[in-house]
């Protein structure tokens, strides 16, 4: 991305370890082109590793899955303009294809032992057949997934050499229809967008092997700039100066290498474009600064495009001259794909590039933050650079012109998005470029001469001394060079030195070369001579200097993060001066507070800029680094309180480093605890180390940062480990009542509900203890199936012989070692009878009596009857009174009087107490005198 000056006036000069052991187990390598394998490697016979066929079911279109985090973020129901056409075109979008974990495994494995001096794979690239024969999908997994967008309509333009991606085009109802998903229109401000309105969803049957499509919207990377017009031939602004290739060659030390005849010849640098040039603005360029005729070749990856903008043209143009101005000898191969209703040109271009393997360098001067390229756009670049360093490409890319506001447009008053990065460079394998300004304007005669050579335009005098590019400020924009923290990306093991933060994250950017616009880089375009600055330039420009890199070294160089940190930690320690180290400046801008440029790396201008002259010459002076990685197989665990949980810590070391390597952590919370087994390795250091963290019950759940350090003499590495602490196991037992009643000889019921937290995963068993006799429970059902959450029904019965009252019984659920109980009360609702006396007198004289009395129980209303049985002929009974009326307590005198037959003599009669529902008798003895 870049920014050109605005403005203009006249009146001054311008001026421009070892992993063979691993990998023997897990590869063979066919020699690669002879251009990028100079000697063969040693043949252990190695078993291949080799795409297997993961689509073993049918495609059924009817049992799909969510392809989550692929809806542009911007593709919001308040800018919903409503649904596009059936015929909506929607060309070349790129379905990308996964690995399986072993293909992964062995690729990453590769990778590191091709940037690793001491492997025999060291610099053994693969050419895009090599690379789909090892870590593309199955020829015949390829085939269904083509089978299956044919059979909704869609053609399939392409399968990439690399089988990675499909590439293919269709109609918004043949997407829809594949897709799940409906493409809608979007007004958003100005601008009319189109893009699908929910995730896309695919047959489960494609889930191990379709990773998502890129892209099924037109939102697009777009450069950040402003173009103005130098007026010829007198190239003034004021105080700037502006850059012609001669002063990037003083400044940046590239003489040296041109009188060596390090100028890139028999090399090549691939530009990715979206909008194509005119050729005469190259030659006038080339012509006017001094430069050999060189004129670039021009790629066209399906329709042309043409000029699509002057916008776009600019950036064309930059990328073109500039990266040809560095490596003013080699050839830049200029791929330019036509953008489509649903696919960035970008992408295309990136695509065809390494799938073809045109160039040893490439560089890509677009961008867009992680989150808006979502998980699709993420997957589909980051597996791309992956290929391109297998194949021994380095890829650069522009860090972005908008300081840490990745998210937000540079041309913004304010940042409102937070901090973000360029998705496009924050992968670990392309080396993001970032900015810096040129401090010259306190006496810019000690830099610059007030006049330009003829032939050249020159007028740099020498290195001038570099601060942070920053330009932002109120009604400025955000325009100062990208920086920051990645949210995908771990931090890769080369990543490390002086000033790389200890977040587990992958930083960019990793390098910097100059971006301001008050000493911009000088371009032709349409006749006319036009100044820009931002990242734009300075991508292209460090892709011209990687050209001579490997014309030094007369072979690709891969992923050349792999050198530049262990050089700038070299250099640290007495080496070659390879960097210029930016120490004042910050990428803040308006609404955001960025990161500070300081000692070391730093995430607003990476290592610094570059000698290039000492950088070629010493290249190979990064294996001799003696040092180690510290990798943690996971950046977060969790711990549950009550228990512990591992992650494993694994050092690998590079450079001859041959010394012990001692842990330590810090930052545990409270309650929790850590040991590593072992807590040291011996030397030569490497190997793997069990971190064991014990979290105790009382330990308070949360997350938390902890950072793990590893340790031997002066050389330390850190990574950030999330710790979440976990709440112990245990569930909630609630009733749906706390007390109950049953009626003698019936049954009722109470529901009790179990709810377990995050952490609980058990069955659960209910019991109950306390009920009184001839009263049982029982529940339904008896147990929860794990994770033990549910209802069980307790349903108590009550028999006739049970005795009416208020108990207190105890339901207790049981599960995963966890008990929880609840009291319930259990009302038996009756009534007592107590008799006045136990037994009744009669005689013909006198009449017997005894006093009948009720006490309601457990809750008992009713009214209460009386009545008499087992008397002897002659007696007869009376009540008064014959019942009580509800709740049913009271008293009832009984009467008995002897009558005509009736015998002398003793007997027992019964007395019965009758309720609605509950039945009490009493047996009383009986004298007849």
């Amino acid at each position: 991305m870049f920014r050109p000056f605005a403005a203009f006036t006249q009146g001054r000069a311008f001026s421009y370890l070892t992993l063979t052991t691993l990998l023997f187990s897990l590869f063979s390598l066919d020699c690669a082109a002879s251009a990028q394998s100079p000697a063969d490697p040693p043949d252990p016979q190695p078993t291949f590793v080799q795409p297997q066929d993961r689509i073993t079911t049918s495609i059924d279109d009817g049992l799909t899955v969510t392809l989550r985090g692929n809806r542009h973020p911007l593709a919001l129901a308040q800018y919903d303009a409503g649904v596009v056409a059936p015929d909506y075109p929607m060309e070349n979008m790129l379905l990308t294809l996964l690995p399986d974990a072993t293909q992964q495994d062995a690729l990453n494995q590769l990778l590191d032992a091709q940037h690793n001096p001491e492997s025999p794979y060291y610099h053994q690239w693969l050419t895009p057949e090599q690379y789909a024969e090892r870590f593309g999908v199955s020829e015949s997994d390829v085939a269904k997934v083509a089978a299956w967008l044919q059979t909704h309509g869609m053609e399939v333009e392409e399968v990439t050499a690399g089988r990675r991606s499909i590439v293919f085009s269709g109609t918004a109802a043949q997407v829809e229809s594949a897709f799940h998903t409906q493409i809608h229109a979007y007004k958003i401000g100005d601008e009319l967008h189109h893009a699908n309105a929910t995730d896309p969803a695919i047959p489960a049957a494609l889930a191990q092997v379709v990773g998502g499509v890129v892209s099924l919207h037109d939102f697009r990377s777009e450069p950040m700039h402003n173009v103005a017009r130098m007026p010829e031939p007198d190239f003034t602004s004021g105080g700037s100066h502006y850059l012609a290739p001669a002063d990037f060659a003083t400044i940046y030390d590239l003489a040296p290498l041109y009188r060596a005849s390090i100028n890139g010849s028999g090399q090549s640098v691939a530009i990715v474009a979206r909008s194509n040039i005119n050729m005469a603005d190259v030659r006038q360029f080339r012509t006017f600064f001094g430069l050999p005729a060189n004129d670039p070749q021009i790629i066209v990856n399906g329709t042309d495009p043409g000029i699509w903008n002057s916008g776009e043209e600019t950036e064309a143009d930059l990328d073109v001259e500039w990266s040809g101005a560095v490596a003013k000898n080699a050839t830049i191969q200029f791929v330019v794909s036509k953008s489509t209703n649903s696919s960035d040109g970008v992408d295309l271009s990136a695509q065809y590039i390494v799938n073809h393997n045109l160039a040893p360098a490439m560089s890509t001067s677009f961008g867009l933050c992680e989150a808006a390229l979502g998980s699709s756009g993420n997957s589909f670049l980051n597996s791309l650079w992956q290929q391109a360093a297998a194949q021994g490409i380095t890829v650069f890319v522009s860090s972005g012109d908008n300081g840490a506001a990745g998210c937000d447009s540079a041309s913004e008053s304010t940042a409102t998005q937070g901090r973000a990065v360029n998705g496009l460079c924050s992968t670990p394998y392309s080396v993001c470029v970032g900015g810096t300004e040129f401090n010259d304007t306190s006496n810019p005669s000690l830099y610059w001469s007030s006049s330009n050579a003829s032939g050249t335009q020159a007028s740099a005098l020498s290195y001038i001394p570099e601060v942070v590019w920053n330009e932002s400020g109120p009604g400025e924009g955000l325009w100062a060079g990208g920086g920051g923290m990645s949210t995908i990306y771990a931090k890769p093991s080369w990543q490390t030195g002086t000033g790389v933060p200890a977040d587990g994250k992958r930083d960019v950017p990793d390098v910097a070369l100059t971006a301001a616009g008050h000493d911009g880089y000088l371009i032709y375009q349409q006749g006319g001579l036009y100044v820009v600055g931002g990242t734009s330039a300075a991508s292209p420009s460090f892709a011209g200097i990687m050209a001579l890199v490997v014309q030094h070294n007369a072979a690709r160089q891969g992923n050349a993060s792999t050198v530049f940190y262990p050089l700038a930690t070299k250099q640290r320690t007495g080496g070659a001066a390879v960097f210029h180290d930016i120490t004042v400046g910050n990428n803040s801008v308006p609404g955001l507070t960025g990161f500070n440029a300081t000692v070391g790396y730093d995430q607003a201008s990476g290592l610094g800029s570059v000698d290039a002259s000492v950088l070629v010459n010493h290249w190979g002076d990064a294996s001799a680094v003696p040092t180690f990685q510290l990798t943690p197989s996971a950046s977060s665990v969790s711990v549950t309180a009550g228990s512990n949980n591992s992650v494993t810590m694994s050092v690998a070391v590079s450079g001859g480093f041959n010394a012990a390597v001692a842990f330590s952590v810090t930052g545990l919370p409270s309650g929790v605890s850590g040991a590593f087994t072992p807590a040291t390795l011996s030397a030569p250091g490497s190997g793997s180390s069990v971190f064991k963290l014990t979290a105790t019950s009382s330990a308070t759940p949360g997350v938390y940062s902890a950072t793990v350090s590893a340790t031997s003499g002066s050389v330390k590495q850190q990574v950030a480990l999330s710790v979440t602490v976990a709440p112990a196991p245990t569930f909630t037992l609630v009733p749906s009542a706390t007390s109950t009643s049953v009626v003698v000889g019936a049954s009722n019921t109470v529901t009790f509900t179990t709810t377990p937290n995050s952490t609980f995963n058990a069955a659960v068993a209910f019991s109950v203890t306390g009920l009184p006799s001839g009263v049982s429970g029982a529940f339904t059902p008896a147990t929860l199936s794990a994770p033990g959450s549910g209802s069980s029904v307790l349903k108590l019965t009550a028999t006739s012989s049970a005795t009416p009252g208020v108990y207190s019984a105890t339901v207790s659920a049981t599960g995963g070692g966890v008990t929880q109980k609840q009291t319930l009360t259990v009302n038996l609702p009756g009534f007592s009878l107590t008799p006045s006396a136990t037994s009744v007198t009669v005689s013909s004289t006198t009449k017997g009596t005894v006093k009948l009395t009720t006490a309601t129980l457990a809750g008992f209303s009713s009214s209460v009857a009386f009545s008499v049985s087992g008397l002897p002929t002659g007696i007869t009974a009376s009540f008064s009174p014959q019942a009580l009326g509800a709740p049913g307590s009271g008293s009832s005198t009984l009467t008995l009087t002897k009558g005509s037959g009736a015998v002398k003599g003793t007997s027992h009669f019964t007395v019965t107490a009758t309720g609605t529902s509950f039945t009490q008798s009493t047996s009383l003895g009986l004298t007849v005198n």
